[in-house]
C-alpha cells in the first residue's frame, strides 16, 4: 500500500469560516461580473455608435475632473479599499497568515506577473515601432470577472480550486498596487504624502481608542484620497492603505473589517467597478483596430502576455513550487484544474485597464489600442478557461467527486 503524503497542499482547504467568506464574496463578485459586463457592452455600443455624445460625457468636468477621471481616480478607490481590506483579511486569518501554505499562491501569483511583463518586453523589443511602456497591462487579474467565470462553470469544481483564485488573486492585486504606486506616481509632491501619511495614523488612533462609527471616518478617508491624489501618487493607493489600516483584533475585526466590507462590497461590484468600465472600455471597433492587433507590437504584446504570459507563469510556478517544496495539491484538484484556473487568471480588465491609461501619457492612440488588446484577451482567456474548467468540472462529477 503506497505511503500517504505528509507534505502541506499547494491551496490549503477551506475552513468553515473561510467557505462562509468565499461564498458571500462569490455572489457579489457574480452579480459584479454580470454588471460590468454590460457596462462594457454598453461603452462599446455607446463610443461606435455616438461617439460625439461618449466622448462629450467622458470629458464632462465636475468639481475640476473630467467624469472620465473621477470613475478611475475617483470612485475606483472604493474598490481598492474593498481590496485592501480583502488583503488585510488574507493576512490576518487566510491562507496568506500561514507561512508554507501562502508560499505557492504568492509563487505562482509573482510568476504569473512576471512572464506576462516579460513576453510584452520581448514582442515590444523584437517588433519595430514598439514602446516598452505599457510592460505592466498584462500583469493583472480581475478578481471580479475571474471568479464569475469560475461560479458560472465551477458547480462541480473543488472548493479548494475557488479558494486557489482568490488567493491568487489577493497576491496579483496586491503586486498591481506595488506596481502603480512605484512607477505610476507623476510630479511627486512630499508634503501632500505627508499629510496623507499623518491622516492615516489617524485613522488607525481612531480605531485603537475603540471608535467604530463609520460614518466618523468618512471625512479622514476622504482627506486622505485627496492628499494622495495631490501628491502625485495615484489616488487608487489611497484606498488599499485605508484598507490595510482596518484594525484587526478579535473584537474590531468581526465589527469593523467585517462591517464595513458587508457594506461596501455591494457596492464596488454593483456600481464602481461598473461605472469604472462604463467610462474605461468605450474604444473605437473597427475592421482596421482590430487587424492591428496582431500586427502591432503593444497589443500584441499585451495578448500574448494575458492570454498565454498568465497560464505558463501561474501553472509553471505552483507546479515548480509543488516539485522543490514539501507542498502539494489538496485532495481532488488535479493538474488540469490548476491548468483551467490559470488560463481563465488572464482576465485583465479593471486594473489592466487602469493601466493602460497611466502607461501611454500623452499617446491617447497607444491608449486605446492597449485597451482594445485588454478587452479581446480577457474574452478570449474567460471563454478558453471557462471551457476547460467546464470540462474538468464535468470530469469531477463523472467520479463523482
Amino acid at each position: 500500500m503506497p505511503a500517504t503524503s505528509t507534505r502541506p497542499p499547494v491551496f490549503p482547504p477551506s475552513r468553515p469560516a473561510d467557505r462562509l467568506h468565499l461564498s458571500g464574496i462569490f455572489r457579489n463578485q457574480l452579480t459584479g461580473g454580470v454588471l460590468m459586463l454590460l457596462a462594457t457592452f454598453c461603452a462599446l455600443a455607446w463610443a461606435n455608435l455616438f461617439p460625439s455624445g461618449y466622448q462629450a460625457t467622458s470629458q464632462a468636468e465636475i468639481a475640476g475632473m473630467s467624469v472620465a477621471h473621477w470613475a478611475a481616480d475617483g470612485v475606483l478607490t472604493i474598490f481598492f479599499f474593498v481590496a485592501g481590506m480583502e488583503l488585510k483579511r488574507e493576512f490576518v486569518e487566510g491562507a496568506l497568515s500561514r507561512p508554507m501554505d501562502a508560499l505557492v499562491p504568492i509563487v505562482a501569483a509573482i510568476a504569473g506577473m512576471a512572464v506576462p511583463a516579460l513576453i510584452y518586453v520581448g514582442t515590444n523589443l523584437a517588433l519595430p515601432e514598439g514602446n516598452l511602456g505599457g510592460w505592466a497591462v498584462p500583469m493583472a487579474t480581475d478578481i471580479a470577472f475571474a471568479l464569475s467565470v469560475l461560479a458560472l462553470v465551477g458547480r462541480h469544481l473543488p472548493t479548494g480550486l475557488r479558494a486557489a483564485l482568490l488567493t491568487l488573486a489577493v497576491v496579483d492585486d496586491l503586486g498591481a498596487i506595488l506596481v502603480i504606486a512605484i512607477f505610476f506616481a507623476h510630479g511627486f509632491a512630499p508634503l501632500w504624502l505627508a499629510g496623507a501619511l499623518a491622516l492615516l495614523v489617524l485613522w488607525w488612533g481612531l480605531q485603537k481608542a475603540g471608535i467604530t462609527n463609520g460614518w466618523l471616518f468618512v471625512p479622514i478617508a476622504v482627506a486622505v484620497w485627496w492628499c494622495t491624489l495631490q501628491s502625485g501618487v495615484h489616488a487608487t493607493i489611497a484606498g488599499v492603505a485605508l484598507g490595510l489600516l482596518v484594525r484587526t483584533e478579535e473584537h474590531i475585526l468581526h465589527d469593523n473589517l467585517d462591517r464595513w466590507m458587508h457594506r461596501l462590497e455591494p457596492w464596488s461590484a454593483g456600481l464602481v467597478v461598473p461605472l469604472f468600465a462604463l467610462f474605461a472600455a468605450g474604444v473605437r471597433v473597427d475592421a482596421d483596430s482590430l487587424s492591428s492587433l496582431f500586427r502591432d507590437p503593444v497589443p500584441l504584446g499585451i495578448m500574448l502576455g494575458l492570454v498565454i504570459g498568465k497560464a505558463v507563469g501561474i501553472f509553471c510556478g505552483a507546479r515548480l513550487t509543488a516539485r522543490f517544496t514539501r507542498a502539494s495539491l489538496p485532495d481532488g484538484v488535479g493538474w488540469g484544474d490548476m491548468l483551467g484556473m490559470a488560463v481563465v487568471a488572464g482576465i485583465g480588465f479593471t486594473v489592466s485597464m487602469l493601466i493602460s491609461e497611466l502607461a501611454f501619457p500623452g499617446r491617447p492612440d497607444l491608449t486605446e489600442s492597449a485597451k482594445t488588446a485588454v478587452l479581446v484577451a480577457s474574452a478570449a482567456a474567460a471563454l478558453l478557461g471557462g471551457v476547460l474548467l467546464w470540462r474538468q468540472g464535468r470530469a469531477h462529477a463523472r467520479a463523482g467527486r
